[in-house]
């Protein structure tokens, strides 16, 4: 329930605030309705890494890869495309894991 309930408002949201507010909605979804650190942290990680994935593709195929291609360019990867995608995904799965897990933890502290 929180995974899904994070990746429809962070892809909502994708399309008219900045990328960090995929952390804010994963911290508040976590302090209203997480319950566990495990099940918070894994539910904020993978809806963003999904997420990010999605949007790149979204946003990435229709151009031929333009700008991936020239990211590669500054940073040699073996597998050069793939690799960028599972890297950005990666970094975005840590931001909303750690925001939903500190959302879980703040609640914990203030619960008590």
């Amino acid at each position: 329930m929180l995974l899904l309930i994070i990746l429809i408002l962070s892809f909502i949201s994708s399309y008219f605030l900045p990328w960090w507010m995929a952390a804010a909605i994963a911290f508040l979804a976590a302090l209203f309705i997480g319950k566990t650190s495990g099940k918070a942290f894994w539910s904020g990680f993978v809806a963003i890494f999904v997420l990010w994935i999605i949007l790149v593709l979204i946003k990435s195929i229709p151009n031929d890869n333009i700008l991936a291609s020239r990211v590669i360019q500054l940073f040699p990867l073996p597998h050069q495309w793939i690799l960028l995608l599972l890297i950005t995904a990666l970094i975005g799965g840590l931001v909303g894991g750690m925001a939903a897990l500190s959302g879980v933890l703040t609640r914990k502290a203030f619960s008590k």
